[in-house]
């Protein structure tokens, strides 16, 4: 009895875990698939550079750490820091 409880509350569990894990994508848009190399930290540096608000503030600090972690063979969370400079400088230009 216990054990069918058990695997009752698991299969539940797992149906709610496995829905909330499912990513909100916009119907329409197309899918962007990256990668954690060194080419995706140039292609963000690229566009973090792009940002007007990127030439100082936080968002150059978190550039040039991301950059830095990038060289120095880290690139996944270089790649963080380039994301979230990106975040930043967008905010900051509206």
């Amino acid at each position: 009895m216990v054990g069918r409880l058990r695997m009752v509350l698991l299969v539940l569990l797992g149906s709610v875990l496995g829905a909330a894990a499912q990513p909100n994508h916009a119907p329409g848009q197309p899918l962007r698939v990256t990668t954690d190399d060194d080419a995706y930290c140039q292609v963000l540096l690229v566009r973090v550079s792009a940002a007007p608000a990127a030439a100082n503030g936080p968002a150059a600090q978190l550039m040039e750490e991301g950059r830095q972690l990038c060289r120095a063979g880290h690139p996944r969370t270089g790649i963080a820091k380039l994301r979230r400079a990106l975040r930043v400088a967008m905010a900051q230009a509206q």
